[in-house]
């Protein structure tokens, strides 16, 4: 079975909203849009260069997979690593509400997601990759399917907008697998899924 790998780009207190430009999406009134760009350095490409080598096929939330199709489509310069990529692999979109989509190799879940997610991951020859898509991520956390997560935190506190990890976030483990700092200062760390998290006290430890 071939593996989920998220790649989400987060602030200091857990945003993930609109990384890459103040239009990709102010929803809510969010007026940070593009805080991920400045940070954007040779180490940052380096590393996203890695991730795109290793895909197989794209698992795409219907916001991101609408950011991305105003965008890359038009990107058409073959030596660029990742519009190839995204531009020429099989693309996955869990939505009700998109029916048409015009971005070539783009198909449309309508089913049980665990279902449809799990036999994606079993036929897709590389890595099933999600890039951004927090709401679907989450929900792929939730129920056990992702396999590994690269986590890129930016330094940078913005005090509004979605947050990655929220109230309602079933309670997981992670494994730390390996991680980097890149001369901009985005911490890029990766973590395979280990299961429910263990508890203890320190309080029982110092009376024992």
């Amino acid at each position: 079975m071939g593996k989920l790998v998220s790649t989400m780009f987060v602030t200091l207190d857990g945003v993930y909203q609109a990384p890459g430009g103040p239009e990709e999406d102010p929803s809510g009134g969010f007026t940070h849009g593009g805080w991920s760009h400045p940070y954007g350095d040779a180490d940052f490409g380096g590393f996203v260069t890695e991730v795109f080598d290793r895909v197989g096929a794209f698992l795409l939330g219907r916001r991101t997979y609408d950011i991305f199709a105003s965008f890359w489509p038009h990107v058409t310069d073959p030596a660029d690593p990742i519009a190839a990529k995204l531009n020429g692999l099989p693309k996955y979109v869990p939505s009700a509400t998109l029916t048409d989509p015009g971005w070539s190799g783009t198909t449309v879940l309508g089913g049980d997601l665990a279902k449809e997610v799990t036999a994606l991951k079993e036929r897709t020859d590389g890595e099933l990759q999600a890039h951004g898509s927090g709401a679907l991520v989450r929900s792929l956390l939730d129920l056990g399917l992702v396999d590994t997560l690269h986590l890129l935190t930016f330094p940078v506190v913005l005090g509004s907008g979605r947050r990655f990890f929220d109230e309602v976030t079933v309670p997981t483990k992670f494994r730390h697998t390996g991680g980097r700092v890149t001369a901009a200062g985005v911490s890029i760390q990766s973590y395979d899924l280990a299961g429910r998290p263990d508890y203890g006290s320190y309080l029982a430890d110092a009376n024992a």
